[in-house]
C-alpha cells in the first residue's frame, strides 16, 4: 500500500493563503464528487487532485493537512471526501526500494505525531535526548521524549506560519523558519513564549536555518532566491539575492572557517557566502542536470550533497573544486534528499522509492548499504545526527511520523 506524501496537493494547499485558483479539471462521478469540487477548488485547481494518487491512509493524511490550513469540512464530510478520493485516485506506481546488504546494523523506531496532517518537515536532535520537529501544516513545533513516548506541541501565535526548518541555540531556544509568513521565529521552551523576527516581504519562503560558530543565524529563502543573516543579539537582518536566477537556495552547512555554504536546488551549483560582506561565490557542478537539495559537511570540510534530480550522491572538495559522483542504489528516480555524516559515513534518504530507504555510503570502501523505512517514510526530507554522535533523527513527512535510527 502506497503511503507516499501527496506533494502536489500540499503545495497547492499553500494557495489557500493567496486566494482561489482559476483553472479546474473534470472529476469523475461518484458520491462525494460535488463536495470535493466545492471544497478543494477554494484553494487550488482540481488538476492537483486528478493528477495525484494515494491509498486511504495517504488521502486521509492529505485531507487532514487541508483541514489544518483552512478547508471547511466536518468529520463526516472528511470521511466522504477520503472515500471518494481513495476510490477514484489510487496509488501511482513508484520505483521499488533497492535494499543493499551489508555489515552495519541499525534499528529504526518511529512515533506517530499527535496532530493528524502535521507534515513533520525537519527534525532536531536536542542535547537532552528529545526529538523536536516542525509540524508545517499544523502550525506547530513538537517535542518528543523517546524514553516515554510523550509529545508536547507549541503553536506560534501567528496562524498559518508554516514552520519549516529548525535549529537550537546555545541557550536551548528553538529557532524556526516560518515558511508561509516570511519571518524567523524563536521559541523559549521553558516559558512557551514565541518571538518573531520579521523579514522583508520579498523574502518569502524562508527555508533552512543554521547557526555559525559565533551564534549568528543564517538561512535560505528558496522561492525568493535569497540568503539571509540574522544577528540574535540585535535582531538585525540582512538579505542578499543569489546571482543565478531561480537558483532556489536550499540546504546549508557551515565549514571549519565559519563560512556558510548552500546548495542551489534550482540549478547545478554549490555556493559559499562571505560572512562579512555576504558576497556569494558559486561553484557549478559538472552535470547540468544536477539538482542538489541537501548538503552535509565532514570534519575535513569535504561536502556531500544529495542530487535529487538525477539520483546521485555527490562529493565536493572546496579546496580543489573536484566533484565525484556515485549513482544511488535506487536508480535515477530515487530522489536522494535528507543527508548527514555519522561515524565517518554518509547517510541519506531515497525519497522517490517505495518505501523510502535509508542509505549508508562508506567513503573509505566506496560501498553502499541500505534499509527500508518501516512506515514507508512518505518522503524523508531531513535528518540530523544526535548530539552523542551515535544516532540519527528523521522527519517522515507523508506518514506523520518522526524516527530515531540507532546505529549498532
Amino acid at each position: 500500500m502506497s503511503k507516499r506524501f501527496a506533494l502536489p496537493i500540499v503545495a497547492a494547499a499553500l494557495l489557500c493563503f493567496a486566494g482561489p485558483a482559476r483553472s479546474q479539471a473534470v472529476l469523475p462521478d461518484g458520491a462525494g464528487r460535488d463536495l470535493v469540487a466545492a471544497t478543494c477548488a477554494q484553494c487550488h485547481a482540481l488538476s492537483r487532485v486528478t493528477s495525484s494518487g494515494y491509498d486511504r491512509a495517504g488521502w486521509r493524511n492529505d485531507v487532514a493537512m487541508m483541514v489544518n490550513v483552512g478547508a471547511k469540512l466536518t468529520p463526516g464530510q472528511v470521511d466522504t471526501v477520503v472515500d471518494y478520493l481513495t476510490a477514484h485516485f489510487p496509488p501511482k506506481a513508484a520505483p521499488a526500494a533497492v535494499v543493499v546488504p551489508g555489515n552495519v546494523e541499525v534499528t529504526i523506531r518511529e512515533w506517530l505525531v499527535p496532530t493528524p496532517g502535521s507534515r513533520p518537515h525537519d527534525p532536531l536532535a536536542a542535547p537532552d535526548g528529545s526529538i523536536w520537529y516542525t509540524g508545517q501544516m499544523a502550525n506547530a513545533l513538537g517535542r518528543l521524549d523517546p524514553k516515554t513516548g510523550t509529545f508536547k506541541e507549541y503553536h506560534p501565535p501567528l496562524a498559518g506560519s508554516g514552520p519549516h526548518g529548525l535549529v537550537m541555540d546555545r541557550d536551548g531556544n528553538v529557532w524556526f523558519t516560518a515558511n508561509f509568513k516570511a519571518y524567523i521565529g524563536k521559541l523559549d521552551p521553558r516559558t512557551g513564549t514565541f518571538k518573531e523576527y520579521a523579514l522583508d516581504p520579498a523574502a518569502r519562503d524562508p527555508h533552512t536555518p543554521i547557526f555559525d560558530r559565533n551564534g549568528t543565524l543564517w538561512f535560505t529563502a528558496q522561492s525568493a532566491n535569497m540568503v539571509g543573516r540574522l544577528v540574535p543579539g540585535t535582531g538585525d537582518v540582512k538579505l542578499v539575492t543569489v546571482p543565478t536566477p531561480r537558483a532556489n537556495p536550499y540546504g546549508m552547512v557551515v565549514d571549519s572557517k565559519n563560512v556558510p555554504w548552500f546548495v542551489e536546488f534550482g540549478s547545478n551549483k554549490i555556493a559559499s557566502i562571505d560572512p562579512q560582506t555576504m558576497a556569494i561565490r558559486e561553484y557549478p557542478l559538472p552535470n547540468a542536470g544536477a539538482r542538489p537539495r541537501r548538503i552535509a559537511i565532514a570534519a575535513d570540510d569535504v561536502m556531500w550533497y544529495s542530487d535529487y534530480g538525477r539520483g546521485y550522491l555527490g562529493r565536493f572538495d572546496p579546496k580543489t573544486g573536484n566533484v565525484t559522483e556515485y549513482a544511488s542504489p535506487g536508480g535515477p528516480n530515487s530522489r536522494p534528499y535528507a543527508i548527514a555524516i555519522l561515524k565517518n559515513a554518509v547517510w541519506y534518504s531515497e525519497s522517490g522509492v517505495e518505501p523510502n530507504t535509508l542509505v549508508r555510503f562508506d567513503p573509505a570502501t566506496q560501498k553502499f548499504q541500505s534499509w527500508t523505512i518501516p512506515s514507508g517514510g512518505g518522503v524523508v526530507r531531513n535528518m540530523m545526527v544526535t548530539t552523542d554522535g551515535q544516532s540519527l533523527v528523521l522527519a517522515c513527512s507523508g506518514v506523520n511520523r518522526v524516527a530515531l535510527v540507532v546505529v549498532k
